[in-house]
This record gives C-alpha cells, structure tokens and sequence, in this order.
C-alpha cells in the first residue's frame, strides 16, 4: 500500500448499477470551445452518453448541476466513444460513438445562455453508418496518410475490419487465423493497425495491404475469390507475448521515432515499430488498465498502470517512479487539461466511479485519539473470568450442542406417511432384478405460532433408499430470543415392505441368532400383519421375508419357550428384522399395558462372521489403492508417449516412430481397463460399506441385549463403530473405528491408571491389515463382559461380576411351518437422534426432517 493517496480534485458517481469499460472515456475538447480546455466524455453500457466540465470551487469538491453539461440516452450500450476530425468538409472535431449495430457521428456545440441558468448544450447526429456484424472496438487516424481528416476501423466480433471514410464505407477485410478480437490500435508513423490476436501475439497489417487485399464480403472464399485478382491479406509483422493483452497504445511524441504499448496479464511490453521488443516490465500484481504520456526527461516515456490493488502506479521505462492509491479499480484513465489545470489524471472504475486527480505528497495519516488509562484490578478480573467459565460449563452440561428449551417450540414439525404405495412408483430404477420398487409418499407439515424467517427442511436418508426431492427453504427463519438458529428434529419410520416383501420360509440357513424375552411367545400374525396368510390357527411361528435383491430371511417364533429365532444365509441380512422384531414386540406389550416386557440375547457373540465382512471391505479398500496407483503410473506413461510423438510429428526431419503408435495405443487400453476396474471396484466397494454397516449395527443391537446397555451406552457403542456416512480412501471406516475403540479401552473401559496415561495417535492413516481392529473388538467385548460400563468420563464404574455368555438352546424345526398374507402395513419404526441415520443394503432407513 502507497503512504499516499491520490489527491480528489473532483469526483462525481455516474447513475445507477450502471457498468463501464476501458472504451468508456474520452477526454477532449469536443464542442471545440475557444479555450482549448478538455470536456469528460463518459458512455455506459446502459445507453446512456453524459459530458462534463468540472469547475470545483475548491479541491476535493463533489459535482455541481452545472458540472454536467449533457446527458443522453441513446438506448443502445456504448462501447466506445472517440473524439476526432469525423465529418468531411470541416477540421472540427466531431463525437463518434461505437454501438454494438451502429456506429454514429455527432456534433456538440454550446449556446451562450441569457439566463442564470448558464450555456446550453445539444448534440445533433451528422450520420451513422448501420453495422452487418457486431462491433467489439474501433480505431481512428489518418490512414493511408489523408490530411485534415480522421477514418474509422470498426472491429468486429467475428474478426472483420471495416474501415469508414467518414460518411462512406470503404472496405471490410477478415483478420487470418482469427478466433476471438482482442484491443485494436492505429500507428500513423507506419499506416499500420496492430492488434493482439488469440495466439497471444502482437501482429502489425499495413493499411495498403488491407486496402488491396481480397474483398471480404463472405466470411469463406469460394474457389473464384482463392484464384481471382485480390491480394492475400498478409501480416506484416508478429511478436509472441505469451498472454492476453488488455489494451495497445501508439505513443509518438517525435517525428523520429514512435513506440508500441501493449499491457499484458503479468507484464506490459514497448516495441518498436518493426516488431523488436524496446524493452518489458514483470508486473508483481494484475493491471486493469494503463496510459503512456510524454516523459520530461529526453528519450523516456512515462506510464500510469493502474491494478485491481486500487492502486496507480507511473513508471519511466521500467523504472518505478511513483505509487498513489485510489478509492476504486480504475478500468480507464485519462490524462488531460481541465480548468486550467494541466496534467489532471480522470479515472473510472467498473461501477461508475468518475475521479479526476492529482498526485501529491501530503500523507492521510490518522492518529488514534488517547484513551483514558486506568489501572486494572486483577482480583475483580479472576472473579469475573471464574463466573464465566461456571456459565460455559453449565450450558455445556444441560444443553450440549444445540440450545435446548422448556417452553412451546415456535414451529412444530409433523410428519405422516401415506398407508399405501404409490399407484404410479416414483422409484429412479423401477425394478430390481425380478421385483418392482414401490415408493411412498411422506407428507412433512410446518406450523409456526409466530412470524419466522428462511426455514430450512432437510430429508435425509442413505442408500438403498432415495428421495425425490431432499432439500426445501421457506422464506422465514426459527430464532430464539438469544438470535441462535436453532434445529428441530422430526423422526418417523416408514413401512417395511417399501423394500421387504412376503416370502416362502427356509428351513436351513448358514447364520441364526436366538433372542430371549421374559414373556410368552407372541404370534407373528400379530406383530407382522402384512407378511402372513390367515388360516384357522391364529398362531403363526413361522414367517419369511423377501428382501428386494433376492436375499430371504426367516423368523420363527418358539411355541414352548419364550425364544425368537431370526436366520438367513447372509449375515448382515439379520439386523433389519432382529430390530423391527423387538421394536414391535416392545410395541405390542405396551398396548397390553405390560411394563416390565425384556428382550435379552445369551448366545456367543458372532464375531467371527463379523470380522470375515471387515476383511472383505479392507480388501476392497487394499485393491482399490493399488488399481488407482497402477492407473496413476499409465497415465504418465501416456503422457511422455503422447510428448515424444508430438515432437516427432513436429521435427522437419521425418524419423521412424520405433512403434511409438502401437506403445501408445496399448497404453490407452490399459488406462480405459484400468479405469473400468476403479469403478467397478469403487461400485463393490460401497455395496461391501452398506453391508459392514448392517452387520455393524446387528452387532451393536446385540451387545446391548447381552450386556443389558442403556440408551446413552448404545449411542457411545454407536458413535464409536459408525463414525462415518460414507467411506473414502482419505478416511475410511478401519482407522476411524480403531481409534475410537481405542479410546475407549484407554479411558472408560481401562484396567488402570496407566492405560488412562497413554496417548492415541492423532493421525489416522490407512493400516496393513485388521488384525489390531479385531484384536481391539474383542478385547472390547471382553471388557464389558467383566463388567466394564461405557460412558463419557474417564472415570470408569466399579467392575460386576458378570457371566460370559454360553450356547443357547434351539428351536425345533418342526416348528416351522408355511403362512403368508397380503396386507399393507402400516407400522414405522424410530432410530437415535443423530442428524443422518445409517442403512443397508436391503433394509428401510429412518428419515429425519430437520429445519434449521
């Protein structure tokens, strides 16, 4: 940042939202006052023309009415506004404004007023030439070195140069190898325009060569045109810059020689007039636009470059001479005479931002008023810093994340879901396999008692299960009088036939589970209505489901004990009906008003099964890493075969390949079947995730039956073994759970002290095998089994004695027998109160509505 600042001698804002560009001002004497001062003439792309004459009665003064002299609308944008000998029969300058389809010449001129009102400005249109193709910029000189009269070059979008002879159109020619139109500029001394094209080049076209070219009537010459009279248009000279050019300046202030600005991206270059570089400076910011002027010391130019910094800076060559900063981003600037003061410097910025300055050493500095000093009292500063820090403990405590209140929510969320299927599925793959994939609509009510702003409703569900539309905002929010957004959370359950169907029982299955309840055994008919045949005998023991997928599962109920047997040939298929088996159980019994209804689970826990799908997904995991570096690898190989044939293909000297095609083409099969093995192993991958998280939570269900768990121990167990929604290479599941049951051994579940001493390792990378996750699983369970309590503090609970648990008795088969039935079910089932609930691959997730 400069100590300096630039000087306001006057500044004005121009309309409203309106937008301006680097060929948005002009500075001149265009009503051709005898005076010879300059006027401010400033077009915008709204339409609109304005000119001034600041006269401040003092420095730093604001626009007076009578500062602007006239004010136009020409309903079209204005791209561009020169001032110059434009009209044929007369050297007064005349105003040309450069439309997008139009291009006009108009003369100002002033009427002396008999009024206090002042002198009275008008324009009056002298001609104007309708545009085929649409205008970018323009240029003006002597072309062809007339005397007393300036012509117009239009550049077109499509790269066309139309030159003008003031009222008449003379030709038009199409730039070669043209793409898209960059800055365009006139050098008189050579009758050349130099322009920068889209190969980041500087070319020069000789104004006799353009005038003698081809006619460019079509934009593709016909076979005619190629062999008729015209001449080829041919470029002069060219210069590789590199980059895009901003803006070109011709400055020649000797009859000797003339010099070719162009301002780059990074850099701003001086040429000379055949091409050769005078000299280039790296700029250390991104420039926005620049004017070169006459310099006091022989053989030097200056040059203001203003920057995106607010900031002006003039150079003399290279060398930096001054720093000024401004109150905007100049995107034009102007050096001209104004009110007898000569060398006033006018910016405009992008917004309409019109400041006319000058440079000065008079620093703006601003000195801090003095504050009262008084001592501090260190005992009333312990005593305010301990009440808070009681506060903080105390929210932390009651309320934890989110703000918890007592009183009337002030919106309210409810939540129905239909009891039928939709007629017509909404379902994005309608069928699975051989089954239809119903959908089910879920209507979500908001009711607010009082006014509220910008309510944010979010559905979240995991795959299988989708949504058609997950996100809705209302313009009103839910605040509490603390101004803390708050979360309100609504919980449902959907039916379980959305992706679970009736099907035939199996007698054999390779994993089964028994649970235990305190009570006689209840018939499935009851608690499965929509999954079983009626027959005569209300007491249905057996039924099947039918996972959409084709994955089968039976439950069977004991009818001489008060045992639950759920098997399946999939492991992880066994969680979703475990669960909805003792939610609806424990539903029913309280129907029944029974209290003291438990479930409780005595066989051996199933941890080998467990671990066999925690290998399959870090094997996944393993391939998928090794697939993505070998994928890796082809593509460099690709890459330096791809550049050794390119500069085979460019050298002058034809040279045998050595079978670099054939080594290329291989290549380029390995990375498509390499790509293929990514996606679908990535594919694999995620089906593998879905299932772990079944599995896991199956686990979870279990330990809290055997250990008789709370609530809040199952949500630690639950935070613990499902920290992630979703698996990536970066982060996945072995690492993150690793650590967490770690912790755990080493704080609530430790021995001793000293375990509680040991420090975890804060980084979480990718492990060699699973044999510490599993070694730390079933130490886990070991250590709940001896009596361990789970919970947050690190003080653990004194140990119970416990029994490890031991076989369980089965059910017979003959027990089993063949029901089913046709009925919609209308039964949901809830789920813990994280913010996103976790599902499987065949089972119904919970969905959560949640404004915030």
């Amino acid at each position: 940042m400069s100590l300096f600042k630039a000087r306001d001698w006057w500044s004005t804002i121009l309309g409203e939202k309106e937008e301006f560009d680097q060929g948005c001002l002009c500075l001149a004497n265009v009503d051709n006052s005898g005076n010879g001062q300059d006027k401010i003439i400033v077009g915008s792309f709204m339409g609109y023309l304005r000119i001034f004459s600041p006269h401040p009665t003092k420095t730093g003064d604001g626009a007076q009415a009578e500062d602007l002299l006239l004010e136009v609308d020409l309903r079209d944008p204005v791209l561009q506004v020169e001032v110059g000998k434009f009209v044929s029969g007369t050297e007064m300058l005349h105003l040309a404004v450069l439309h997008s389809r139009k291009l006009c010449v108009y003369s100002v001129s002033g009427t002396l007023g008999n009024v206090e009102h002042g002198n009275q400005y008008q324009m009056k249109l002298i001609y104007e030439h309708n545009l085929q193709r649409t205008a970018c910029n323009m240029t003006y000189g002597s072309f062809g070195g007339v005397k007393g009269r300036d012509l117009i070059c239009i550049q077109s979008i499509d790269g066309m140069l139309m030159v003008f002879e003031q009222e008449s159109y003379a030709f038009g020619r199409f730039l070669p190898g043209f793409l898209l139109p960059g800055p365009l500029a006139y050098s008189s001394r050579t009758d050349s325009f130099i322009t920068v094209s889209s190969c980041r080049q500087v070319e020069s076209y000789k104004y006799q060569v353009l005038a003698f070219a081809t006619d460019a009537d079509k934009r593709q010459e016909t076979e005619q045109q190629k062999l008729g009279s015209g001449k080829r248009l041919v470029v002069d000279w060219t210069l590789n810059i590199g980059e895009q050019a901003l803006d070109i300046c011709i400055v020649s202030f000797n009859q000797s020689a003339s010099s070719v600005f162009v301002l780059g991206e990074r850099n701003f270059f001086c040429l000379k007039d055949n091409g050769q570089i005078r000299f280039m400076k790296k700029l250390d910011w991104s420039p926005s636009c620049f004017l070169p002027y006459c310099s006091v010391s022989e053989g030097t130019i200056n040059t203001l470059i203003g920057n995106h910094n607010n900031m002006l800076h003039i150079y003399q060559d290279v060398t930096l001479k001054w720093a000024t900063q401004l109150p905007h981003i100049p995107v034009a600037v102007r050096v001209g005479c104004l009110h007898d003061l000569k060398g006033v410097i006018v910016t405009l910025s992008d917004d309409g931002h019109l400041q006319c300055s000058y440079l000065g050493t008079d620093p703006s500095l601003f000195q801090a008023p003095n504050v009262e000093s008084r001592e501090l009292n260190y005992d009333e500063l312990d005593v305010e810093m301990k009440e808070l820090q009681k506060i903080i403990k105390d929210v932390n405590k009651s309320q934890g994340v989110w703000p918890m209140t007592e009183r009337e929510d002030d919106l309210n969320v409810s939540v129905v879901v239909s009891p039928n299927f939709d007629s017509v599925s909404q379902a994005t793959d309608v069928e699975v396999g051989t089954d239809l994939v119903p959908s089910v609509t879920v209507k979500v009510t908001l009711q607010n008692r009082v006014v509220l702003q910008k309510v944010k409703l979010s559905v979240c569900v995991q795959p299988p299960l989708e949504l058609t539309c997950d996100q809705f905002t209302f313009e009103f929010m839910n605040r509490n009088p603390d101004g803390i957004p708050r979360v309100i959370q609504c919980k449902f359950r959907l039916p379980l036939k959305l992706i679970c169907l009736p099907g035939q029982p199996s007698k054999t299955a390779s994993h089964k589970i028994t649970i235990d309840t305190n009570k006689s055994p209840v018939s499935l008919l009851s608690l499965f209505p929509g999954f079983a045949s009626q027959s005569d005998d209300d007491q249905v023991n057996v039924m099947g489901f039918h996972f959409l997928g084709g994955s089968r599962v039976t439950l069977l109920a004991s009818k001489t004990s008060q045992r639950y047997r759920i098997q399946s040939e999939q492991f992880e298929d066994l969680w979703l009906i475990t669960s909805e088996l003792i939610l609806r159980l424990q539903e029913y019994f309280e129907k029944q008003g029974v209290k003291d209804f438990a479930c409780s689970f005595s066989g051996s826990m199933p941890l080998q099964e467990y671990f066999e799908l925690i290998d399959h997904h870090f094997e996944l995991r393993i391939n998928g890493e090794k697939l993505e570096e070998l994928l890796s690898e082809r593509a460099v190989q690709f890459r330096a075969i791809q550049r050794r044939l390119l500069t085979r293909f460019k050298d002058k000297t034809p040279a045998p390949l050595q079978h670099l095609d054939t080594l290329l083409d291989g290549t380029y099969k390995q990375v498509i079947a390499l790509a293929d093995a990514v996606e679908e192993n990535q594919g694999s991958l995620f089906q593998s995730f879905t299932r772990l998280k079944s599995a896991t939570h199956l686990v979870i269900l279990l330990i809290g039956l055997w250990q008789k768990l709370s609530a809040d121990q199952i949500a630690i167990l639950e935070a613990a073994f499902l920290p992630l929604q979703e698996d990536t290479q970066e982060l996945g599941w072995e690492e993150t759970v690793d650590a967490a049951i770690s912790h755990l051994l080493k704080t609530c579940l430790s021995k001793s002290s000293k375990e509680q001493a040991l420090n975890l390792n804060s980084q979480l990378n990718i492990p060699k095998d699973t044999s510490q996750l599993k070694k730390h699983i079933t130490l886990l369970c070991d250590r709940l089994a001896k009596g361990g309590r789970l919970c947050l503090s690190t003080d653990a609970a004194a140990p119970q004695t416990m029994v490890m648990p031991g076989g369980c008795t089965t059910i017979p088969e003959s027990d089993l027998e063949e029901r089913s039935v046709e009925q919609d079910s209308t039964e949901l089932f809830t789920n813990h109160r994280h913010l996103t609930a976790e599902t499987s691959r065949p089972e119904v997730s919970p969905l959560q509505g949640v404004s915030e």
